[in-house]
């Protein structure tokens, strides 16, 4: 008689969260995301099971990360997202004290812009970064994510079969969203990105020379098209150096360039180009679409470049624009020299303003003389005064009469 065979083990809890993450073809890093904040509840609970625990424990696991760690309302909202995955999608519990859960309020930042001589110098820097070797070509992938609009995994992940020099357009595959795109090819990038396709042609004849496994392919191709994964046209634009293995096959296969690799280079050409500003690879992005709206390009067209699938979105770079410098002019600029700390004199009555009229044949600075209020007097009738007639008219002082100010009144009277 044989022995009966050992029953096999019920899944793991985080187990279960990464097979329902698949099923429901969520990306790789909310999948990752949510499985971190699955762990820290567990662990915050003293490794007790989310099936024993119920909303009051959620609450405060909530209010311990906002309060004592601190988090913002963007982490906040991931923590408290992966957690509702776990109860219904997972552990498939009702969860009737989802109302009584405190949900942060969302805020709203500007983005950070660089100007354009900012973007010229950190580019300038990626060109000479330490990391832009024969394969980490991070001066091109900043010109392109500054060139087009992209995020920066859509321009890593950018394949052969995408950019299309004929049209010049590169098509962005499953941006976020899981949509696509069409977005333009500068005629400045077209020669680098062959160069960079030559490249990639050698490393990828090198790899098919020793038998490695082809490149990631998206949903069931690989299944369906079993050479689709060693063909060309599937391959990286952006290749790593350096072959590495598949998180979620376990096939030891060529990724392309990691977004760490990048970060690193794009923060040291910030530091170095001297530029004080939160600036990230993501900073191209809303420079670019900045400097498209000051180049007078509409939103709608800059909305179909980006992405979004709202306009309010993209509206938020109008804001940048009306909130400058150059669009409201400050109060404190219409005061006089003597007010507000300005030199005064004759070597500042020297220098015209930079905003004074100017003659439009000369450009020369024009003589602006402000107007004069001549109250009825005995210097003026003497002739002293070139706004009062020489003759003294005792009618003059009851026909003009000095223009009331009402909001000096309406100042006295509240």
């Amino acid at each position: 008689m044989s022995a009966a065979s050992p029953s096999k083990p019920p899944p793991r809890l985080l187990d279960l969260v990464r097979q329902q993450t698949r099923l429901l073809h969520y990306s790789l890093r909310t999948e990752e995301a949510y499985v971190h904040w699955v762990r820290a509840f567990v662990r915050y609970h003293g490794l007790r099971h989310p099936s024993e625990l119920a909303g009051p424990d959620i609450t405060a696991f909530l209010t311990w990360l906002a309060h004592d760690r601190q988090a913002a309302p963007g982490t906040h909202r991931q923590a408290l997202s992966a957690l509702l995955f776990l109860y219904q999608k997972v552990l498939r519990q009702p969860v009737p004290w989802v109302d009584e859960i405190g949900h942060p309020k969302g805020e709203r930042r500007l983005p950070v812009v660089m100007s354009v001589d900012e973007v010229a110098a950190v580019l300038a820097r990626l060109d000479v970064n330490p990391l832009g070797g024969q394969h980490a070509p991070v001066g091109l992938v900043g010109r392109l994510l500054y060139g087009t609009g992209m995020r920066l995994l859509e321009g890593l992940r950018l394949r052969v079969k995408d950019v299309d020099f004929d049209r010049r357009a590169l098509i962005v595959r499953e941006g976020k969203g899981f949509k696509d795109r069409v977005v333009m090819l500068p005629a400045s990038l077209e020669l680098p990105l062959r160069d960079q396709l030559s490249r990639s042609h050698a490393i990828w004849r090198d790899d098919r020379a020793a038998g490695l496994a082809g490149v990631h392919l998206p949903h069931a191709l690989a299944r369906k098209y079993p050479r689709a994964a060693g063909s060309w046209s599937w391959q990286w634009v952006f290749p790593h150096a350096q072959v590495s293995v598949d998180p979620r096959t376990d096939i030891r296969r060529r990724h392309h360039l990691l977004e760490g690799a990048f970060q690193r280079a794009f923060k040291s050409a910030v530091d170095d180009a001297g530029i004080a500003k939160p600036a990230s690879p993501h900073t191209l992005r809303h420079s670019f679409a900045t400097h498209l709206l000051q180049s007078g390009y509409d939103i709608r067209t800059i909305q179909e470049l980006l992405g979004h699938a709202d306009v309010s979105t993209t509206m938020i770079y109008t804001h940048v624009l009306r909130l400058g410098g150059g669009a409201v002019r400050s109060p404190l600029d219409n005061l006089g020299p003597a007010r507000h700390g300005t030199p005064a004199g004759p070597a500042a009555a020297a220098v015209p303003p930079a905003n004074a009229a100017r003659y439009p044949a000369t450009g020369h600075a024009a003589t602006v003389r402000p107007a004069r209020e001549c109250p009825f007097d005995a210097a003026a009738s003497a002739g002293e005064s070139p706004c009062l007639p020489t003759v003294p008219d005792p009618a003059f002082a009851t026909r003009y009469r000095p223009t009331p100010s009402f909001a000096a009144a309406a100042t006295s009277a509240s």
